[in-house]
């Protein structure tokens, strides 16, 4: 074959696969306005330093330094920013790094107290409640003026505290106090104490605030509590009451629930297996083998599909929800310890802590596309998605 034709055909070859992934890229990747914004903020424990990484071009954008040991991250639902919380030195004070998300830069650290671990946003975006593991307390965060408001005192080893939509009720797992502590948010006074949840390690909360779940991770069970006035009638103001421990698996370390607050799955890190419930009756289904050592669980937009990694592995397990059965697995990095979609569901990143790396599944064809480096011992994950001004 001659020069000419031989590269004759390499135009061809090539004209044809630039058609192809063309062609294919609509679907895979939807096609933004200019003005469009979107990233994830990846805290990486063992540097210091949040990965920003550009979801519309599927790259990583930048590096910011937030403070030592960051271990959580937050977006807010009213305002283009997002919230690091970095735990600090052993026994020593944390902070809160505020991220301008339009300049991904760092605008505000606001000191916090011993050992912060998590932080959960109000829905106005207004306030920001911090669990300080190692002050026994939960710090209230004005976010208007970027400043600690109050400090509530909670059970021993606080590591969890959320708001339920209706924002009547601050819910905190107490880890080493193996109990739950329920606070009105307005007097910021305990309201209600239920103990014998052993290592309460997080808190989901239904929809229309009537429940919340509590998995008790240093056993095998789920404690499920009912809200009083969980719809805000004042006619019908009840006391909030225990309704049952669930038997699940052992070490239930997290808990997915359905878009539509239908079923909950648990996530059983050393039973290597997740338990299905159904959340109107609190009647546990049967438990299904999810590979080795699961700790993070999320379910997709449509409900279909129930997505757990696996951190003493280098796989994401596939769980279909209508047909109660495994359906594959995704081979991503080294760890995956944490799981976030994209904002319109069309990308799974996946935090692998052990390689220091995100892995950017597909979810049309639960594929892997790429792997992007982050920093050292990735945790937590939050994405942001906005219009620029």
């Amino acid at each position: 074959m001659s020069a000419k034709v031989q590269a004759s055909s390499r135009l061809l070859v090539l004209a044809l696969l630039g058609f192809s992934l063309s062609a294919c890229r609509p679907h895979d990747f939807p096609q933004y306005p200019p003005n469009y914004r979107e990233y994830a903020y990846v805290t990486n424990g063992g540097s210091g330093m949040v990965t920003v990484i550009d979801a519309v071009n599927v790259r990583v954008d930048r590096e910011l330094a937030v403070g030592a040991n960051p271990v959580a991250v937050a977006a807010s639902p009213t305002r283009n920013e997002v919230y690091a919380i970095s735990s600090g030195a052993a026994g020593g004070q944390g902070s809160l790094a505020v991220i301008d998300a339009e300049r991904n830069a760092v605008v505000a650290t606001i000191p916090l107290h011993r050992q912060p671990v998590s932080i959960n946003v109000d829905p106005k975006g207004d306030l920001a409640y911090v669990a300080n593991s190692g002050s026994n307390t939960i710090s209230v965060i004005d976010l208007k003026v970027l400043r600690d408001i109050a400090q509530i005192r909670a059970g021993e080893e606080p590591v969890a505290a959320r708001l339920p939509p209706d924002g009547k009720t601050l819910v905190v797992a107490n880890r080493a106090g193996n109990s739950v502590t329920l606070i009105d948010p307005a007097t910021r006074l305990v309201r209600a104490v239920f103990t014998d949840c052993a290592g309460a390690s997080s808190v989901v909360v239904l929809a229309d605030s009537s429940k919340v779940y509590v998995p008790c991770s240093a056993g095998h069970q789920v404690m499920v509590i009912s809200l009083a006035q969980p719809n805000g009638q004042p006619g019908n103001a009840k006391a909030d009451q225990l309704q049952t421990l669930m038997d699940v698996g052992l070490a239930p370390v997290d808990i997915a629930l359905k878009p539509d607050n239908g079923e909950l799955f648990v996530v059983n890190s050393h039973s290597d297996s997740i338990s299905e419930a159904v959340t109107n009756s609190n009647d546990v289904g049967g438990a299904y083998l999810m590979g080795d050592d699961p700790v993070c669980g999320l379910v997709s937009r449509d409900n279909a599909l129930l997505y757990v990694g696996d951190f003493h592995s280098e796989n994401v397990i596939v769980y279909s929800i209508n047909d109660g059965r495994r359906i594959g697995s995704i081979h991503v990095g080294d760890g995956p310890s944490a799981l976030a979609f994209s904002a319109n569901g069309n990308l799974l990143f996946v935090v692998d802590t052990r390689s220091g790396d995100v892995a950017v599944v597909r979810a049309s064809s639960q594929s892997l596309f790429t792997m992007l480096p982050v920093g050292s011992e990735p945790n937590a994950i939050a994405d942001k998605a906005f219009t620029a001004q």
